[in-house]
């Protein structure tokens, strides 16, 4: 490996680490550690914080994913298709196991998707629109996240993606069922948080 794309896979690591989600809580006096799922990531900064913070936390988490995947093997002079997935990869364990943070980030979904996204564009928004749809019926973020990833490879592998994008979307997807894991224990007992349950509680009781 040499130095360059070393520095740009220490590079794409450190822009996934960029903590949106923590930065959106602090500019509200909120830590969104200690509240909600205690999760960093847009889901909880919606529960906790609402729309207005949640969405520009979406974006640049999804920029977060896009940018290196989709410039850094142009500007390691590679253009090299593996090395692109590999800054993708770093950025999502930037924001999983972000340096500033103690190693505590968010799933990476987001910042999954923003890769996907650089890499096989209508994969990604098939991805998006069951993730709409499966929020819609069944109200849980985890579930909808989760049957999204499971899908990608088989979309991408249907849409004829590149072998190694393929290879990705399954590692992805195996990726958001680990870090789903706990999600996935409070679905089992019932206690999973409702998307916009804990906002509408919080507006009856103000």
């Amino acid at each position: 490996m040499s130095l360059v794309v070393a520095l740009f896979l220490l590079l794409a690591y450190l822009l996934g680490s960029l903590p949106s989600s923590y930065v959106a809580g602090r500019i509200r006096g909120v830590d969104l550690r200690e509240h909600g799922s205690g999760n960093l990531g847009a889901t909880n900064t919606y529960r906790v914080l609402g729309a207005g913070a949640a969405v520009p936390v979406v974006i640049v988490d999804i920029a977060k994913g896009f940018v290196p995947t989709a410039l850094f093997s142009g500007w390691d002079g590679t253009a090299d298709a593996h090395l692109a997935i590999a800054y993708g990869l770093a950025a999502i364990a930037g924001h999983v196991w972000p340096v500033f943070l103690r190693f505590r980030g968010g799933k990476g979904v987001a910042t999954g998707a923003g890769v996907l996204l650089a890499l096989a564009p209508l994969t990604t928004v098939l991805a998006l629109l069951i993730w709409i749809g499966v929020v819609s019926l069944t109200r849980y973020v985890s579930v909808a996240s989760i049957t999204a990833a499971t899908l990608v490879p088989l979309l991408a592998a249907l849409l004829d993606a590149p072998r190694p994008t393929v290879g990705f979307c399954a590692l992805v997807a195996a990726f958001v069922w680990w870090t789903h894991r706990s999600n996935l224990r409070r679905l089992l007992d019932g206690t999973e948080h409702r998307f916009g349950a804990g906002r509408a509680r919080r507006e009856e009781e103000e």
